[in-house]
């Protein structure tokens, strides 16, 4: 029996292994950071910051200055900035340089790419323990600098930094998303804007706009070209149209609940207001803020973040001057389904630190991702685009609201189109929301956005979008962004097809294990009945 005992011991085992490395493609919990008791500042430390920016050279400006001003306060530690142009540029060679152990100390990244980022063993630092760390946790006595302590920072923008139990980021910067109005074509077209936009209104709205003269003209702008809603960013727009209808999209734990008969009902309004000319999206037709300054456009959304492109007097436009219309330009949230309860995106950049060999290091590169929550960083980087500051002492400071108080001003520092669309997220902070963050969350976003992109091509091609259609575009992009896996969990109409080859050999090593046990344990009970029948 001990024999049989013990047998049954090693088999139980490896069957409890089999989830755990079935499970080895989702989020690793990264081991515990250890804070040394002090910073070890005779030594000299280089660490790579990759930061994003545009064609906004006010940013880098901030950049530069922030480092110029720590390297001040820590001259033993040397900040290397490389500059992006785009957050998906700074994912993909982080997921490079993650084989290669040759990551940035410091990066700006997304908290879907973090759990990404998490697969890897040990690649990112958990912050828990240096947050709370009495020498050099936030807002501690042992830093050179006024840093804002855990209870000043926002918590909605503190809690997208949480990925399972612990924090793995600081936020950095955020924003959300608003709809740039032509108020001046709205009101020729007979509208007066509501307090809230709904989508209703949007679309009654922008099919007016989409009249046209006997001679092929636009009867709103007289020209041979109106979009009048353009969306930027379609993974935002679906979203978005799902949660403010309490439809699924995923679950915490990862799965995927998108393809439902709210999208279709979503897909197919698009599809009809496309085939009219009043919609198209920022990937098909162009920069939204382009068509909106050129009078070609009645509804342009796009981020708060994207302010300073929007409007006659905007101070960074990338059309040339004669092209320019003027009209009043009105800043409101994105169009809601429920205007007594609105649900808007909240998005925005967060500091991501990863793991080096040398703690100190990582204690530098802590060190300097923390002085960028720093009211002076904070404040000044908030001015440069429609973004809000993270810390409530920012956002607080005699200082902030006296430049949220000077909209107007000017066309630049004080560009009202730029406040406003900042005092949108101010206001609305408490009607936020995040998207849940897992391994492949990335993925489901694009997928959202997909849908909407697709539609929009095929009716421009004069294709049909019918059930049928959507059956098989579901299929497609389910496929091209490997959803298919979680499908079976949450009730999708995609077919998975046959099992994969590693998973039959799997069920089928099950069955072979249980099928020795059975044999081993019939074996060695008759071999025991024969032992008793000879002694007796």
């Amino acid at each position: 029996m001990k024999k049989i005992r013990k047998t049954l011991a090693v088999l139980s085992a490896a069957l409890l292994c089999l989830p755990v490395l079935s499970g080895c493609h989702g989020r690793q919990e990264q081991a515990a950071f250890t804070v040394p008791e002090e910073f070890d500042a005779s030594k000299e430390y280089e660490i790579t910051f990759w930061a994003k920016n545009d064609t906004n050279k006010t940013q880098t400006e901030i950049y530069r200055q922030a480092i110029d001003d720590f390297q001040a306060l820590y001259p033993n530690i040397t900040v290397n900035l490389r500059l992006y142009t785009d957050y998906g540029d700074i994912y993909n060679d982080v997921i490079t340089n993650i084989a290669t152990n040759t990551t940035p100390n410091v990066c700006i990244t997304y908290p879907d790419h973090i759990a990404t980022y998490l697969t890897g063993d040990n690649v990112v630092v958990p912050l828990d323990d240096l947050m709370a760390d009495d020498q050099y946790g936030l807002g501690a006595d042992g830093l050179l600098f006024d840093a804002s302590t855990e209870s000043q920072i926002v918590p909605q923008f503190l809690e997208e930094c949480q990925l399972g139990d612990h924090y793995y980021a600081l936020p950095f910067m955020r924003s959300t998303e608003a709809c740039y109005i032509n108020k001046t074509y709205v009101e020729e077209l007979g509208y007066t804007l509501p307090d809230t936009l709904t989508w209703d209104f949007i679309w009654e709205v922008s099919e007016a706009a989409v009249r046209k003269n006997a001679d092929g003209t636009y009867v709103l702008n007289g020209g041979d070209v109106m979009i009048p809603f353009i969306y930027k960013s379609t993974d935002n727009m679906m979203i978005q149209m799902l949660r403010q209808q309490n439809a699924g999209y995923s679950t915490d734990s990862g799965e995927v609940q998108i393809f439902n008969d709210t999208t279709d009902e979503i897909l197919k309004t698009v599809a009809e207001h496309t085939a009219s000319g009043a919609f198209s999206t920022f990937k098909i037709s162009g920069y939204p803020a382009n068509f909106l300054n050129a009078g070609q456009c009645v509804f342009a959304v796009d981020s708060t973040a994207g302010a300073t492109w929007m409007g006659s007097e905007a101070p960074l436009v990338d059309i040339a001057e004669e092209s320019i219309t003027d009209f009043e330009i009105e800043v409101m949230p994105v169009p809601q389904y429920d205007p007594e309860h609105p649900q808007m995106i909240s998005q925005g950049p967060s500091l991501c630190i990863f793991n080096k060999q040398d703690p100190q290091e990582v204690l530098a590169s802590w060190l300097f991702a923390q002085y960028l929550l720093s009211n002076k960083v904070q404040i000044a980087y908030s001015g440069t685009e429609g973004y809000v500051p993270v810390t409530l002492s920012a956002q607080e400071s005699d200082e902030y609201q006296d430049y949220l108080s000077r909209a107007g001003e000017d066309n630049d520092t004080y560009y009202d189109v730029k406040i406003k669309a900042a005092e949108i997220l101010l206001e609305h902070a408490d009607d936020t929301f995040v998207t849940p963050v897992f391994n492949g969350s990335a993925s489901l976003r694009n997928a959202a956005g997909q849908l909407i992109e697709d539609v929009v091509k095929s009716v421009r091609r004069k294709q049909t979008v019918d059930d049928a259609y959507l059956e098989t575009l579901y299929s497609d992009v389910s496929a091209l962004y490997h959803l298919d896996e979680n499908s079976a969990l949450s009730g999708q109409r995609t077919d998975l097809g046959p099992l994969p080859t590693t998973a039959k050999l799997l069920l089928g090593g099950l069955a072979g294990v249980w099928i020795l046990i059975l044999l081993y344990l019939a074996v060695s009970k008759l071999s025991g009945r024969k032992k008793r029948m000879k002694n007796n």
